[in-house]
């Protein structure tokens, strides 16, 4: 749960709050740490080496959901993070997919992670990002995304900004038919085409 749980979407107040992030401060070093509410202690923000990953709203529980019902709240979410990206890319041109497979196929195989991908994943943002960068007059890269992490859980949209470009990673020596033989659990690959 984050702290953006029971508020409706509002893309004004999204756009302002991706734009403020990508002006706010952005740590140069230290530990990946998650920000929890003090009162409720609900997920509120990551910071880590170069990056800051916020939540800007947050689906009901999706527990019992099944059929229409699921498939209109992830349509709903769709919809919310397809108008967002669209403010955006007004404001800071098309945006970049950035596909987040790649990172959860390394994290079932046990590969290193880069820092970012990793405080995603560790936040069951496992949906692609849709990033802008590096913004204009500043080595900055933002993104946008929402997914989950099963089909139960609430769906998730996050913002992001970097002092690092945000990239797809290498899958590595991980074996796409690990995939194709159940290796990996379906459930935690969010196919959404960001």
């Amino acid at each position: 749960m984050s702290v953006r749980a029971g508020e409706p979407f509002d893309i004004g107040r999204a756009v302002a709050e991706v734009t403020t992030l990508a002006a706010g401060p952005v740590p140069g070093a230290g530990p990946t740490l998650g920000e929890g509410d003090p009162a409720t202690g609900e997920w509120r923000a990551t910071t880590g080496e170069g990056f800051r990953i916020v939540p800007l709203w947050e689906s009901g529980d999706l527990t019992g959901a099944y059929g229409s019902d699921w498939t209109d709240a992830e349509g709903a979410a769709r919809r919310q993070l397809d108008a967002l990206v669209a403010e955006l890319d007004v404001r800071w041109g098309p945006h970049d997919r950035v596909a987040m497979h790649p990172a959860l196929f390394r994290r079932q195989a046990g590969l290193p992670l880069p820092a970012l991908h990793a405080a995603l994943l560790d936040a069951d943002c496992y949906g692609d990002l849709s990033v802008w960068g590096p913004l204009p007059g500043r080595e900055r890269w933002v993104g946008v995304s929402a997914g989950h992490s099963d089909g139960n859980a609430p769906l998730v949209m996050v913002a992001l900004v970097s002092g690092e470009p945000v990239v797809e990673v290498d899958r590595g020596d991980v074996d796409r038919g690990d995939v194709d033989r159940g290796d990996v659990d379906r459930r935690d690959v969010d196919r959404g085409d960001g």
